[in-house]
């Protein structure tokens, strides 16, 4: 994985010497946000789904073929939905972290939509390898190693082909968030992007709606943990009562998939 890997590894497990002096100096409580449904705005598709609704994503699942006009408009979506939310990604961040998941994640996915837009692929794998290299390169931090082993290593799963299954996708992804776990040395419960990742490729073998609505119920459920990775994990007890920014972002990328296969 390399450099991008040892860097991600270094962010999210040790401290440095400015990180001790903040962690030891750094007693005061925190305020918390104040409140703001996730995903609240109007224009924005509520969950969960009418059952009827849920019915026809279970049989879109099983039987369309994704092909890459339809990953393309998936991270185009995701671009989109980042951008509309980078603000309240950076709210979440503010207290328990740098401050910056938004503005990073919005020039990361800004960066991904042109680059597919200048050069489609014609595959649904390097569409996510596209994607994944992309963020690699343009976002600071533990994020972009992190977004990027997702999406590479579900887009090398997926190959060359010039479409794929609901199954195959669910199983490219469910490798890519192994490779994530592994990276940042995090499991479901650490109070990370796990917690909402985990569970939405869990639910993709029911529907793209199951998968989006169980991004965001975990991405909210890291609200009371006490984060145990990351900058976060410095806090202490301090970080619980703070819903997870990377969690948050990372329904985001399920919201959009759930929008573009509606």
């Amino acid at each position: 994985m390399g450099r991008a890997g040892a860097d991600a590894r270094a962010t999210v497990g040790a401290l440095t010497c400015q990180d001790r002096l903040f962690a030891r100096e750094s007693t005061a409580p925190l305020p918390v946000p104040s409140p703001h449904p996730y995903l609240s705005s109007p224009q924005f598709v509520p969950y969960p789904y009418p059952y009827a609704y849920r019915r026809s994503q279970e049989q879109h699942v099983t039987e369309t073929a994704l092909d890459a006009a339809l990953f393309i408009r998936w991270m185009q979506a995701a671009a989109a939905l980042v951008d509309r939310e980078a603000e309240r990604l950076t709210e979440l961040d503010s207290p328990i972290g740098d401050a910056d998941h938004g503005s990073n994640l919005q020039r990361g996915f800004t960066s991904v939509a042109k680059a597919l837009e200048s050069e489609p692929p014609a595959a649904p794998g390097a569409v996510l390898t596209t994607a994944g290299r992309q963020l690699i390169s343009t976002v600071g931090g533990a994020s972009g190693p992190l977004y990027g082993t997702l999406l590479r290593r579900a887009g090398k799963a997926l190959g060359d082909a010039p479409g794929v299954t609901a199954e195959e996708l669910q199983a490219a992804l469910r490798g890519g968030v192994d490779a994530v776990a592994q990276l940042g040395g995090s499991a479901v419960g650490d109070k990370t992007m796990l917690d909402a990742l985990a569970p939405a490729v869990e639910a993709l073998g029911t529907s793209f709606a199951d998968a989006a609505e169980a991004a965001e119920k975990g991405a909210v459920d890291t609200t009371p943990l006490q984060a145990r990775k990351g900058r976060a994990s410095y806090l202490g007890e301090r970080s619980i009562g703070h819903q997870d920014p990377g969690a948050t972002s990372s329904a985001l990328l399920f919201a959009a998939l759930a929008e573009v296969t509606a």
